[in-house]
């Protein structure tokens, strides 16, 4: 049977290559769209190394005030972590979660091994108290790190994307990561499993956080910006707690401004921005699966009305309706998959060449899907045409021609 489908195939072979070669097109767009959509899921199911509930961000504004920051803003933390309804308050870079600030380099090195392009960020003692961060290896920054007064030797805490690799099996801590020149040092004091602060389709991309305590060491940049504040206020927490915040920064600043949100409410904000090219995408697979289905069904279609004659001999020899129907989806199921055997040569490519940096397994779900989608829809297109074979009447075909 199956050697009788090909010969039927290979002596149709012009008009069957283009349906191969639509089936290709077919599936290798798929495969291209499968393989963003089922990285964003792979992504949503991961963890997000942090927790966002009831943790609000202040962003500062010192206006023309340059003067005595660093005392200003210890006053200022001061009074914040003693205001009712606070538990703990961080200052942090403006790469914030759900932000749309990013902060990366590729600087990093160890034993002659350049390190993947890492996103950095600003960490204090009580990041972890905010964030509630899970500290796999190692420990979080502690008074311990105070000893720690050398501008060339920063101590840093990496997420576990980033340990390995630079480190792979080996434990990341007690490892000293330098630059190119080997004159700065970043010793590895802790490793937390994840951080994907991008949304909640974002990867979870090799992470650095540096120390960078406001102690009696701390240096300012007088033309630098004094940083965002994280809080983490107990649940619950509303309008009344905000106006408090924003009156104890106010009365223990000069003339500064203060802008508080929520991180629920930043999040909700990028998951518009980001949703927004997913759905995109979904439009442009339904659209791409309707004009394929149509475009099958018609040759279909047309296959059968120029094998009338065929089918009425055929059945006029004694095959059965269920036997052309069957003949017909076979032949189809053939093209269908030779076509997916070319879209899966073409579409190994791209883990092996790294196309979109995606894992491995996402190539290969995303070759599953799309294949799957592919045998789904020409089964759906080949049945009505087949039926429509089944059914044609020997004498009716044959007087015809």
């Amino acid at each position: 049977m199956i050697r009788h489908l090909f010969t039927l195939i290979w002596n149709r072979k012009r008009s069957n290559f283009l349906l191969i070669a639509e089936i290709l097109l077919s599936f290798f767009v798929l495969f291209v769209v499968s393989s963003l959509l089922v990285s964003s899921y792979y992504n949503y199911r991961q963890t997000t190394g942090f927790a966002h509930d009831n943790v609000w961000e202040v962003n500062l504004n010192p206006g023309q005030d340059t003067a005595h920051r660093k005392e200003t803003l210890q006053l200022m933390l001061q009074g914040l972590r003693a205001t009712p309804g606070v538990v703990a308050v961080t200052r942090t870079s403006s790469n914030t979660p759900f932000s749309f600030s990013t902060m990366n380099s590729n600087q990093y090195y160890y034993k002659g091994k350049q390190g993947p392009q890492a996103d950095h960020y600003d960490a204090d003692y009580d990041m972890r108290k905010v964030l509630r961060f899970n500290v796999t290896q190692g420990r979080w920054f502690d008074r311990r790190d105070d000893a720690s007064t050398d501008d060339k030797s920063t101590p840093v805490i990496i997420n576990q994307k980033m340990a390995t690799a630079m480190f792979g099996p080996e434990a990341a801590v007690g490892k000293v990561l330098t630059d190119r020149e080997g004159k700065a040092k970043w010793p590895v004091v802790g490793v937390i499993d994840a951080y994907r602060p991008g949304s909640d389709f974002a990867a979870n991309e090799p992470a650095v956080f540096f120390r960078t305590e406001l102690n009696e060491h701390a240096k300012l940049d007088p033309n630098a910006g004094p940083g965002v504040l994280l809080v983490r206020v107990q649940p619950g927490s509303g309008a009344v707690l905000e106006q408090r915040l924003v009156k104890e920064i106010l009365s223990s600043t000069k003339g500064w401004h203060a802008v508080v949100n929520t991180l629920d409410e930043s999040r909700h904000d990028k998951l518009k921005v980001v949703l927004t090219p997913l759905v995109a995408l979904g439009v442009v697979s339904l659209f791409l699966i309707i004009n394929v289905a149509l475009g099958l069904f018609g040759v279909l279609w047309y296959n059968i009305n120029q094998r009338r004659a065929e089918i009425g001999l055929r059945r006029a020899l004694g095959a059965t309706g269920a036997g052309i129907g069957g003949q017909f989806l076979g032949e189809m199921l053939v093209v269908t998959t030779l076509g997916v055997l070319a879209g899966v040569v073409l579409a190994a490519q791209f883990p092996l060449l790294g196309v979109f940096g995606l894992e491995p397994t996402v190539y290969v779900l995303a070759i599953v899907l799309a294949a799957v989608l592919i045998y789904v829809l020409t089964a759906i297109c080949a049945f009505q045409p087949s039926r429509i074979a089944a059914g044609i009447q020997p004498a009716v075909s044959l007087r015809e021609e």
